[in-house]
């Protein structure tokens, strides 16, 4: 039998079966012997073959090719990555300037592991209506301008009010979207504003250390009423990135890989070259500051946390 696995919870998945039911499974023992440095061998957004042992669980027996899936390294350090989502048209990173504040190099981390695995993404900018101060307001316009000069679509929305819930709502409609970002920047209110009939518990971000607390424990695949579906995950605090080779690091920034073409060495890692038309672009102000600080953020990561693509 073959299905899409919509849950994930660590020790079991659950999987649509194309005849619409769903069976809770196990995962084959294999996946654990492959040596895969993987959490989790099997993800939401999966296609899968599912055995049937008669009197026992229903087990995970294979998992289909997959179009594209987005990763990021593990907080486990006795595995390599953790793969979040699979098989999707877009991955939406839920932003907030304020309660609490996503940093830029976020941001860009997300969007260049979503450029290196070719996933489509989008920058939803939530909470505007916490935006109270000209500071904040002239932030969240020059961060707006900044992604929509790159090519990344950016929606401002306020899970609180409903503002510009339709915007996300349209852009979400009959595709299969990812919904990330860090702990307490309202994913779960989206969803409740995308899913009426989700349900899904919302918390307060903790006002001690002004940080979100996790509400999601697992990956879930919610079905939208018009069609499509979202991946909700669990919030994160940071996003390592892997498997980027040093000199493919620029590819994944367009404005760089873009501004590099003009460099006088082919070879440039557009850090101290003569003749680096990248360098000379941010010295200009027409690469942003902060995206070339994230570049170099990953370039000055341990070049021993890398993998080869397993998939």
């Amino acid at each position: 039998m073959k299905g899409l696995v919509i849950k994930n919870t660590g020790s079991w998945v659950t999987v649509r079966l194309d005849d619409g039911n769903t069976v809770n499974c196990k995962m084959r023992g294999v996946f654990r012997l492959k040596g895969l440095r993987c959490t989790n061998p099997v993800a939401v957004g999966d296609i899968v073959q599912v055995e049937d042992k008669g009197g026992d669980a229903p087990v995970v027996g294979a998992v289909e090719p997959r179009k594209n899936y987005i990763i990021r390294r593990a907080s486990n350090l006795s595995k390599e990555f953790q793969i979040i989502a699979a098989n999707l048209d877009q991955a939406v990173l839920v932003v907030t300037l304020t309660n609490p504040v996503t940093s830029t190099i976020f941001i860009d981390r997300f969007l260049a592991t979503a450029e290196a695995y070719q996933v489509p993404a989008v920058l939803a900018f939530n909470k505007v209506d916490l935006l109270t101060t000209d500071e904040l307001r002239q932030q969240l316009e020059e961060l707006k301008a900044l992604y929509e000069g790159i090519g990344y679509p950016v929606i401002t929305m306020s899970a609180a009010t409903g503002d510009g819930a339709d915007s996300l709502r349209e852009l979400l409609a009959g595709k299969m979207s990812l919904l990330s970002g860090n702990s307490g920047v309202g994913k779960s209110s989206i969803i409740n504003l995308m899913v009426p009939d989700a349900h899904v518990r919302v918390r307060d971000v903790s006002q001690a250390h002004h940080k979100g607390m996790h509400t999601t424990t697992f990956s879930e695949l919610l079905d939208l009423p018009g069609g499509g579906a979202i991946i909700d995950t669990p919030g994160v605090k940071a996003f390592g990135t892997i498997d980027f080779e040093r000199a493919q690091v620029a590819h994944y920034f367009p404005e760089i890989f873009n501004a590099s073409s003009e460099c006088r060495f082919n070879n440039c890692t557009h850090t101290h070259e003569p003749g680096c038309a990248v360098l000379d672009a941010v010295e200009r102000g027409d690469i942003s500051s902060s995206r070339y600080a994230s570049y170099m953020s990953i370039l000055e990561e341990d070049p021993n946390n890398k993998y080869r693509k397993p998939f």
